[in-house]
């Protein structure tokens, strides 16, 4: 009888963990959203809807992580200037200006939000399956904060940002982000100098100091709750 009211509940708590807004399994959930987004719609209004996402995405972030006010305060400024850029985006069409901020907009708000998250995971008591969410939606949100932050430089900087491989799409900023996060290194993208490729080194630490030590320590620890 206890084990069919267990199984009975598996369901809900599943969808608990990814519809409540207290729970960093929603953060992934749109995290997923955001990045399915930014790969499939090329258009330029899609950065407007990108961006609103990507304002629901932090805003998620700052509840769950139980953010300081200080830094909601800073962000809640941020995302206002990011939902007006959003708006003005649709009416609008400078390309490379307005692909260039709403990047750096973008670029902010998944920086803030690995922040937030990495703060709010080393001040819990125990590691449950909310620290495991928390570590593995902090590493996705770095290698998104550097793909927006590659497209930002591609759109200000002069010349390509790819060198011969051209200025890149934002599905190829995800992909080269995603490959260097992990190391994989396939070298079919590759920033034609500076400063691209010293941030591209930096997202290789960061990512791999970040995945040995953050989040491979929070899974070894984690012990999960065995039904009864």
């Amino acid at each position: 009888m206890d084990v069919a009211r267990s199984t009975d509940r598996r369901p809900r708590r599943l969808v608990a963990v990814f519809s409540s807004p207290d729970s960093y399994g929603l953060v992934l959930l749109l995290i997923v959203v955001a990045y399915a987004l930014s790969a499939a719609i090329t258009a330029a209004w899609a950065m407007s809807l990108v961006l609103t996402v990507q304002i629901a995405t932090v805003w998620v972030t700052l509840r769950a992580s139980r953010a300081r006010r200080l830094a909601r305060a800073i962000t809640d400024v941020i995302l206002v200037i990011s939902a007006l850029a959003a708006v003005a985006n649709l009416f609008i069409h400078r390309a490379t200006l307005g692909t260039g901020l709403l990047a750096a907009l973008s670029g902010l708000l998944f920086l803030a939000a690995p922040f937030a998250i990495v703060r709010h995971l080393a001040l819990r008591p125990a590691v449950d399956r909310e620290t495991v969410l928390g570590a593995v939606a902090a590493y996705l949100l770095v290698g998104m904060f550097f793909a927006f932050l590659y497209r930002a430089l591609g759109a200000l900087q002069p010349g390509p940002f790819f060198g011969s491989q051209g200025e890149g799409t934002f599905p190829q900023d995800l992909f080269f982000s995603f490959t260097t996060l992990t190391t994989t290194g396939y070298g079919n993208l590759v920033p034609a100098g500076n400063p691209g490729q010293s941030f591209a080194v930096l997202e290789m630490l960061v990512g791999q100091l970040f995945l040995v030590t953050a989040v491979a320590k929070v899974i070894s620890a984690w012990q999960p709750r065995q039904a009864r």
